[in-house]
């Protein structure tokens, strides 16, 4: 009796490897026959689920942008649920994004591999934008909310200092993961504290 395989799960293996490769090699390594390899699987089953190593590539960050997407949503609900302290909730949703564990830091190191990848082609740029704009519209929904709750300054422009957030989360991203000992977890959430704070009524 032929052996029945989940596609969804196989998928997901199959992104799973991609990530491992990325981390360990570059997106540029990462193809079909390297991923079967990583997987344990034969080329022609990667073929089966994900036909290029393109849309093998997207479906990846597609996968790794809405398991952060879902955590994140998942957080805020909790973290915003009756808090006291709105600033502190705030930090430590957004440092969802900054590679302060094993889980994010690998998030981050495949995420930053492939925005340099697509930088030059144009096959991965659409993937990269949508990831670019969801980071966006996480910032733009933070400090709306903050000042629907009379949390901010007054006189602000909400749609510069969302971008002005957005660029300070990538590039501590960036800074902790090309220079983790120059800017290590706690020291990244303190930056952040401290630009939220300087925003404050």
């Amino acid at each position: 009796m032929p052996k029945i395989v989940d596609a969804g799960a196989r998928r997901l293996e199959i992104a799973d490897a991609v990530f491992r490769v990325i981390r360990r090699d570059g997106v540029d390594q990462a193809s079909l026959r390297a991923v079967a390899a990583e997987a344990g699987l034969v080329i022609g089953s990667v073929r089966h689920y994900l036909a290029t190593r393109d849309e093998m590539i997207v479906f990846a960050v597609r996968t790794l942008a809405d398991r952060v997407t879902a955590r994140i949503a998942e957080r805020a609900e909790r973290i915003f649920a009756g808090t006291p302290d709105r600033l502190e909730a705030t930090v430590r949703l957004l440092a969802e994004l900054l590679p302060h564990d094993e889980t994010r830091t690998a998030e981050a190191e495949v995420w930053l591999a492939f925005t340099v990848a697509a930088r030059t082609r144009p096959e991965l740029a659409a993937e990269a934008e949508r990831v670019h704009d969801g980071t966006r519209a996480l910032t733009r929904r933070c400090l709306a909310e903050a000042d629907a709750l009379g949390s901010l300054r007054s006189g602000l422009d909400l749609a510069l200092e969302a971008e002005r957030l957005a660029a300070l989360l990538d590039g501590l991203t960036l800074g902790g993961v090309t220079q983790p000992g120059r800017l290590p977890p706690r020291f990244a959430r303190d930056v952040l504290r401290r630009h939220l704070e300087s925003l404050r009524a």
